[in-house]
């Protein structure tokens, strides 16, 4: 199965991805760690680039969202793992149908999890962001202004999306999980 959680900065995708993949042992792959890595800077450095500019062009953000789907692939196929796990904004419907063209072709389950939160909420999460030095992601308040235009929100016709408030804790966000049959309710997937 590919879990793919997604949705706009600050959104909780990452904290409920990383307690997804801790709880199952599943191989998880972060956009934000991928795209430094292939751009040769540490997770942690700080790259306030504007929209589309630096790390954050065209091109290396296509690269970033490649590499997720060869690395997703790789652990399915010549892996031991029933269970990969991606994180980004997947902001365009284009993006999550290539996530749906490899489930496909691997004959594998896809669930996407639409991350989201009160603009409150966004707000806090990204001054305690700034604040915090071993912070991954770049997301800031101008990042979340330009997604409320552009991001393009799940469609009714997009069945293997679930969407989650993710103000509660992880731990009880994994429970729901559990509940709605998309996470086996042991660990080890």
């Amino acid at each position: 199965m590919i879990l793919a959680f997604f949705g706009m900065t600050a959104s909780g995708k990452s904290t409920l991805a990383q307690a997804c993949a801790d709880r199952y042992s599943a191989p998880y792959y972060n956009t934000d760690r991928v795209r430094k890595e292939l751009a040769g800077l540490p997770v942690t450095a700080h790259r306030p680039d504007a929209v589309g500019q630096g790390i954050y062009s065209q091109g290396l953000s296509a690269k970033t969202y490649e590499t997720l789907l060869h690395r997703a692939e790789g652990a399915l196929i010549h892996g031991s793992r029933t269970l990969v796990l991606l994180d980004g904004s997947y902001a365009s419907l284009s993006e999550r149908e290539r996530v749906r063209g490899l489930a496909g072709k691997l004959g594998v389950r896809l669930c996407f999890i639409y991350c989201w939160c009160s603009e409150e909420e966004t707000r806090r999460r990204l001054q305690l962001r700034a604040q915090d030095p071993f912070a991954v992601s770049d997301g800031r308040w101008e990042i979340y202004q330009h997604q409320l235009k552009s991001f393009e929100l799940p469609a009714a016709t997009e069945t293997d999306v679930c969407q989650f408030n993710t103000e509660a804790a992880p731990e009880e966000l994994l429970a729901q999980l559990v509940q709605a049959e998309i996470l086996p309710s042991e660990s080890g997937a």
